[in-house]
């Protein structure tokens, strides 16, 4: 199976010691080496991305800024030759952080983690029919785990180290991040219209502006959300 990346930094030397060392992996196609967020924004809006290995001090925005305004971004890799930004990666979900000088070992080591992971989920999707999937999850509260319903959400909202999970009945707050609940919540029923809302498309009452209301709750829409939800309403009229 092979899977594509894309190198996104400004460095000249960083992108070329990136892309030798993935001369080596042939499991690994390079899509485009990028020298700021904006040529990758484009890159990703053409292509299907599985990993980015993305700079953090670059042109225009950093990198932690730029992985901050993707809706569904691909895996990422930092590569950076500052070590004090590397908390506040994880905290985005990044596999890995690499420091320049990076060596092909511990790029070997970081690429390794992606394949696996890129490999595991391939094998549940495949292993498990979609006629079979649940109808709910799980979250922990406190010391509880809480069957949560997917026809009983009316929106999530991300908190920092927690999330909110709205229901007719009442509010859970859990821990655990954004970006995991988007990976459980299908995305025929769910969409992220801000980088801090998760809402279920069928509770949206009205869409006026910027704007969405669900029950008495009127939630902001971000602008690179936006389009695709208009898209996703007139579809379904």
């Amino acid at each position: 199976m092979a899977y594509t990346c894309l190198i996104v930094d400004d460095e000249p030397l960083a992108q070329q010691v990136l892309s030798t060392y993935l001369k080596q992996m042939p499991q690994w196609e390079l899509k485009g080496v990028c020298r700021h967020a904006m040529e990758a924004l484009e890159v990703l809006q053409n292509e299907q991305v599985d990993l980015m290995f993305l700079d953090i001090q670059m042109p225009v925005i950093s990198g932690l800024e730029f992985l901050k305004s993707l809706p569904k971004p691909p895996n990422v890799i930092f590569t950076t030759a500052f070590p004090n930004y590397a908390l506040e990666g994880f905290e985005l979900d990044a596999v890995d952080y690499l420091l320049k000088p990076i060596s092909f070992e511990r790029f070997l080591k970081a690429i390794n983690k992606v394949t696996a992971k890129l490999t595991a989920s391939q094998t549940t999707t495949a292993a498990t029919p979609a006629t079979n999937a649940p109808d709910y999850f799980f979250v922990k509260e406190d010391s509880k785990q809480i069957k949560v319903k997917y026809a009983d959400i009316y929106f999530l909202e991300g908190m920092k180290d927690y999330v909110k999970i709205y229901t007719p009945a009442r509010v859970i707050v859990t821990h655990i991040t954004m970006k995991r609940l988007e990976e459980i919540l299908p995305s025929d029923k769910f969409m992220r219209i801000h980088k801090s809302y998760i809402i279920a498309l069928e509770a949206i009452h009205t869409v006026f502006g910027n704007m969405v209301e669900i029950d008495k709750y009127q939630l902001p829409v971000g602008s690179i959300y936006k389009d695709e939800l208009l898209k996703i309403i007139d579809a379904k009229n």
